[in-house]
């Protein structure tokens, strides 16, 4: 896919307005500090176009950009782990909860799992709430550059079992590696 465009729209604390028109969202979740926001930056090839943080925990908003005026990227908050109270992790996952639950049929789900750490029991719960919502994924291995050449094939192999049939693409959104493959799955 050619990116002419993508500029960034809104980060709203809600999911009012997230859904006011009909344009279809590509929605990017996965753990904090897998790299949501760097595999955004490489996709569009847009440096900083979504902020990227070393520290866990960093998005804590729908984070929405329009791409090419035909579409939305979403970078959604990052599960697992989140600074401060059990109270602001409960209102992120609502906010995810809430999000993912919109009938919404022009709607991708990109999971982005860490390729050294494998899916977690959390990417493993996300996963099952997003097939029992019927939801269209594609799961983005990310990191794989971080990898032995050792490791990489047992490690593609113990990660495609765990998920199961779905779309998978092993990248590096450091490197670049793979968008291409990356947007071609998205966009079937």
């Amino acid at each position: 896919m050619e990116i002419k465009s993508a500029v960034f729209i809104k980060s709203s604390p809600t999911t009012n307005g997230v859904f006011e028109d009909a344009l279809p969202h590509v929605a990017f979740i996965g753990r904090s500090n897998v790299g949501k926001s760097s595999t955004i930056n490489a996709l569009t090839k847009i440096k900083g176009l979504a902020k990227t943080s070393s520290a866990p925990g960093a998005t804590k908003q729908i984070n929405m950009f329009l791409v090419n005026n035909k579409f939305y990227i979403v970078d959604l908050p990052g599960y697992g782990f989140v600074k401060g109270s059990v109270a602001k992790r409960d209102v992120l996952h609502n906010l995810i909860e809430e999000y993912l639950s919109f009938v919404f049929e022009e709607q991708k789900i990109v999971l982005i799992i860490d390729a050294k750490v494998g899916p977690t029991k959390d990417d493993l719960d996300i996963l099952s709430s997003l097939e029992r919502l019927g939801k269209n994924i594609v799961i983005a291995v990310n990191k794989i550059d971080k990898l032995k050449n050792s490791e990489i094939k047992t490690q593609k192999q113990k990660i495609s079992s765990q998920v199961g049939p779905h779309k998978i693409v092993f990248y590096s959104a450091e490197k670049s590696d793979s968008v291409k493959e990356l947007w071609a799955k998205i966009s079937e």
